[in-house]
């Protein structure tokens, strides 16, 4: 088990230094398109990292904790789509 969550942090922290990097290129000298492909390789190379996340913890999960440690614990507790929450929200008039 403590192979796991070491495996766990490793890839949360990747993705949080991944999302890092995109961001500061978004500030950085170089413009157009050279920009924009350091920002989607930053970008695919998160969603591989989300992949193997979720091999370990789910993939609600993973989602839930990248939004956490990218985002803030906020976008954590939004409710997820197919929920109860969610559900409702469909059938009210």
């Amino acid at each position: 088990m403590q192979g796991n969550q070491s495996e766990v942090a490793r890839l949360l922290q990747q993705i949080t230094q991944e999302y890092e990097a995109a961001t500061l290129g978004l500030t950085g000298l170089a413009y157009g398109t050279s920009q924009h492909a350091f920002i989607t390789a930053r970008m695919e190379h998160m969603s591989c990292l989300h992949e193997a996340l979720a091999i370990h913890v789910g993939e609600m999960t993973a989602t839930r904790l990248v939004c956490q440690h990218c985002f803030g614990e906020d976008v954590a507790n939004l409710p997820v789509k197919g929920s109860n929450e969610a559900a409702e929200e469909k059938t009210k008039p």
